[in-house]
């Protein structure tokens, strides 16, 4: 006799796992022997810098993080979150109140429908955007309405096309910049029109500021927490992946409106002790020592920009250069759509990049490469591309 197992239908909800497919359809022409460049992902490709992975060498001896750390996490990185945002951004923060610490960015993003959306109520997610907010509205049984980002706006959501019908339902809104996939950042004006619209519709601003260490041209990037009222309405989430070459050590925080930061405290209080404290003292350091090592991997992604752009220029392939993060958001040529034209580039080119539609309906037409190898390569990613004379 057969024992059947059902899923729970939150489940059965979830949206397809985009990423998965695409190291699937990679990993399968790599088995066939082919030399496959891939900038299809967002893993960075460039070490920890020693003195934080130095830090984890020496506390890992430490007694103290051998037992469960405080379910909160350790006061002295709170501390240091709250440094860092004082120096970087201007902002005021009281480590007891107004930080969360998370198991990366992506549990943030995923915990803060749970907090905040019941079913029938709606989020506003950017179309394109981060795949993972889907997810966890999705998990929470909620429905999500799209803010389309279109180029003509700069990348940035028109809150005016939003029906009313939506707004008087809606409790969250995504905001993700500097942006993936679009690499664009955003304006102090469009933050205070963000604040003035959350405040009138009475929506939690969730900014996802992932990329904030990286910006080109001498600009550096804009924390929604540098609005007035913003902590009035919403949080911000924050990864030391990126900024700090962290990606697999899986530390980042919330910061922000302390009645939203004490809900994502609780739920984490009944899902996880918090992070090994070794990693947190590691953190620590990556926070509050020398910030050189972020300096020098901007110029180094910047440096690869440039490379990348002035290789596709001579082949002919044109876009305007990526203002932050380390993605590149580039046009597909004339009869292909997102998807056909990522396969023809792995199968003839041996080049994996994100078909835009992966990001939503509004990323058709573009495809997302990461800056994530050398120059050489990037080099080689152009000419392996001009020679299939598309442009």
């Amino acid at each position: 006799m057969s024992f059947n197992i059902t899923p729970a239908k939150r489940l059965q909800s979830l949206p397809e796992q985009f990423f998965a497919k695409l190291v699937a359809k990679a990993n399968a022409r790599i088995a066939m022997g082919h030399d496959v460049i891939n900038l299809g992902q967002g893993n960075p490709d460039l070490p920890t810098p020693p003195a934080i992975v130095e830090r984890l060498k020496q506390a890992a001896e430490n007694p103290l993080y051998h037992k469960y750390p405080p379910f909160r996490g350790f006061p002295f990185l709170k501390k240091a979150v709250a440094q860092r945002y004082k120096e970087d951004y201007g902002v005021e923060l009281n480590p007891d109140t107004e930080v969360a610490v998370l198991f990366g960015g992506k549990s943030g993003l995923i915990e803060i429908s749970q907090v905040l959306l019941n079913p029938g109520d709606v989020c506003l997610v950017p179309d394109p955007g981060y795949p993972d907010y889907w997810s966890g509205v999705a998990l929470a049984g909620a429905e999500m309405t799209f803010m389309s980002l279109k180029e003509e706006n700069d990348f940035l959501p028109d809150y005016a096309a939003i029906t009313s019908d939506e707004l008087s339902r809606a409790k969250l809104m995504f905001l993700n910049y500097p942006n993936n996939p679009t690499a664009a950042t955003a304006t102090s004006e469009f933050y205070e029109q963000t604040v003035a619209f959350a405040k009138e519709n009475g929506i939690v601003v969730a900014s996802d500021f992932a990329y904030g260490a990286i910006g080109f041209d001498g600009k550096h990037p804009i924390s929604f927490m540098e609005t007035e009222g913003a902590k009035d309405v919403g949080v911000e989430f924050y990864t030391l992946s990126k900024s700090y070459n962290m990606a697999g050590w899986r530390v980042g925080f919330a910061i922000g409106n302390p009645q939203i930061i004490e809900m994502i405290n609780l739920i984490q209080d009944h899902m996880y002790c918090s992070l090994f404290g070794g990693i947190q003292e590691a953190a620590a350091e990556a926070l509050t020592g020398s910030q050189q090592s972020v300096y020098d991997l901007v110029a180094t992604y910047e440096s690869r920009r440039n490379a990348l752009y002035d290789a596709l220029d001579e082949i002919g392939w044109k876009a305007d250069k990526p203002a932050g993060s380390f993605f590149c958001w580039l046009p597909v040529p004339e009869g292909y759509t997102s998807m056909s034209f990522a396969d023809l580039l792995l199968e003839q080119a041996d080049v994996v990049v994100a078909p835009g539609s992966g990001f939503g309906t509004s990323g058709e037409g573009y495809v997302r490469l990461g800056l994530l190898t050398t120059e050489d390569r990037l080099r080689e990613v152009a000419a392996r591309i001009g020679r299939l004379g598309l442009f």
